[in-house]
């Protein structure tokens, strides 16, 4: 079973298996109707799609971030509708190399369902290789699906204030680094990072082919940040707790297992006005 990445030939060759589900997670932030269009125009055979927004993020109030993360059993009950239950294996899959997808993976992961895989190179590669597309859309078996939340996956932001600038803990921030350092600021009302974040792109994690880099090299990178922290006392962020599952999912491929995820992140950092602020590269 696969458990970090898949291959396109290998999905191919699961397409008529009853045990694999794919999930098409396309999601454009400035435009979110656009994931729903694209798969609509043509998706992989038998993908279910998943909405950021009405799908895999809960209702925000005043005081979350832009993507809070989805009641556990809202969750389950559409899990179950896409057929997603014991035995499965699910591949998600997107068009901007993981970005999107990463926080299904994490999400099914942290609902107790560890056979999720994301399509290495994503709708991109596939279409290159010549897998086929269509725009039928699935004929779905539902079934039941039983959220057993890890919740140990998590960290909120009064724990991330405690161990910040704590040296046995270490918070990485996917961002672009022109993001982190406050440059600019396309998406929230205010522009930085936490003091005492340390800046790790997602886009880091990816060869200029759009695959992710090796175990070996991703190893090496978070290990040159990461120095004497354990891999469980990494706490990965980013804008809304999406690209910082790409992060988490990066490390576990590089056989560094634990890290966790602050949900909230950068977008419900600034929610609280007396949370500090920092506009210079760290």
């Amino acid at each position: 079973m696969y458990k970090t990445l898949v291959d396109c030939h290998t999905l191919a060759l699961h397409l008529h298996d009853p045990d694999w589900v794919a999930v098409d997670c396309r999601f454009t932030l400035t435009d979110t109707a656009a994931g729903r269009r694209a798969y609509q125009a043509g998706h992989i055979p038998g993908a279910r799609y998943a909405h950021l927004d009405d799908d895999l993020s809960g209702a925000k109030t005043p005081e979350t971030g832009r993507h809070p993360l989805p009641d556990p059993r809202a969750l389950a009950a559409k899990l179950g509708a896409w057929g997603i239950g014991p035995g499965k294996q699910v591949v998600v899959y997107d068009d901007a190399f993981g970005a999107m997808a990463a926080r299904l993976w994490w999400l099914l992961r942290w609902l107790g369902h560890d056979t999720v895989a994301l399509l290495d190179g994503g709708l991109p590669r596939w279409q290159r290789e010549g897998h086929p597309m269509t725009r039928d859309l699935p004929a779905i078996q539902p079934t039941t699906f039983v959220p057993r939340p890890r919740n140990d996956m998590l960290v909120d932001a009064d724990f991330v204030a405690r161990v910040v600038k704590d040296g046995s803990w270490l918070v990485l921030d996917a961002r672009a680094e022109e993001r982190f350092n406050g440059e600019i600021e396309p998406l929230d009302p205010v522009a930085g990072h936490i003091p005492g974040a340390v800046n790790m792109p997602f886009e880091d994690n990816l060869h200029v082919s759009g695959r992710f880099e090796s175990p070996e090299h991703l190893r090496k990178l978070y290990q040159g940040q990461m120095q004497q922290v354990k891999a469980e006392h990494v706490i990965q962020m980013c804008g809304s707790g999406v690209t910082a599952c790409h992060n988490i999912l990066a490390m576990e491929h590089a056989g560094l297992a634990g890290a966790r995820l602050y949900a909230g992140s950068w977008s419900e950092w600034i929610r609280d006005p007396r949370r500090p602020v920092a506009r210079d590269p760290q």
